[in-house]
Parts: structure tokens; sequence; C-alpha cells
């Protein structure tokens, strides 16, 4: 078994959201977005080749996803981490590198879309991301997320805020 495949093990496509609703159905774009969590953390974990994480997450995923949006997004993040590191740095309370793993993939995706998606809604990133918080991270992990990605949108979407 390679890390690469244990990583992904450790998060099971699932078109079933971890919620206290009975078996809310996961949209399309929701599908995607969890998958571009699953290919940052093994990156950033295992540091695979991001064309090869696309391929095996092509490959091993399978039902109604929007590919277009995990193929445009998740190859943009990584050689990106640099601007989106500093871009965060001034709401952390800690260093980097003392983020759980989750929590920073998460932050890393949720300031790209802040910063590189306005087609998106900041709430919609904001909401998404403290959902994915919920499901992956630890107990707690969705109140930093938001609290960060709150003051970073405040910033960032300044005039969508007002």
């Amino acid at each position: 078994m390679t890390d690469s495949t244990i990583i992904r093990n450790q998060f099971p496509p699932s078109t079933e959201a971890k919620t206290d609703s009975p078996k809310k159905k996961l949209s399309e774009r929701q599908k995607a977005r969890r998958m571009v969590l699953q290919a940052l953390y093994q990156w950033e974990i295992a540091g695979s080749a991001v064309s090869d994480i696309q391929a095996e997450f092509r490959s091993y995923y399978l039902g109604k996803i929007d590919w277009a949006y995990f193929n445009e997004v998740f190859p943009e993040i990584p050689p990106r981490v640099n601007e989106l590191d500093d871009a965060m740095l001034q709401w952390l309370d800690r260093d980097i590198k003392d983020l759980d793993p989750i929590e920073l993939c998460l932050l890393r995706f949720g300031m790209y879309e802040l910063l590189h998606r306005i087609d998106v809604p900041f709430k919609v990133v904001i909401n998404e991301h403290v959902e994915l918080a919920r499901v992956f991270g630890a107990t707690d992990g969705h109140k930093y997320i938001n609290g960060i990605l709150d003051k970073a949108a405040r910033q960032i979407r300044t005039l969508e805020i007002e």
C-alpha cells in the first residue's frame, strides 16, 4: 500500500455529509471541494506531484463531481502556498508550522478562493470551509477556520461585504 493510498483511504469518497441532518446529499461542487481538500492534504503530507494526484483522483472517484472546479482549483494552490501563507499570517495566532495539517490545507484553500475566485461569494467560501473543518478537522477546528476566513474576507472582499 502506497503513502497516497493510505492518505486517500483516510478520506473515503462520500455523497453524504456528516451532519446532524439525516443523509444530506452533497452537491457536485461540495464533492469537488472535499476532493480538493483531500488532494491538498495528500500533496502536503506525502509530497506527491500535483499531476499524479489529479490522475489518481480521476481514476479513483466516480459519480457526479464538479471536475472542472477540481481541475481549475487544486493545481493552482500548491504553486501559490507562499502567497497564501503570507496573506493569512496577520490573522494567525501561531506559526504556520504549528497548524494542524487539515487546518493548514483548509486555510490555504479558503484564502485561494477569497483571493482568486471572486465568482464564489465570500459567505459561501466561509460556510463551505467551516463545514469541511467540521467533517475532517479537529473538534473545534471549524471555529478557528471560521475566525480566520471571516477576518480575511472583511479585508479582501471589502466591496462585496459593503
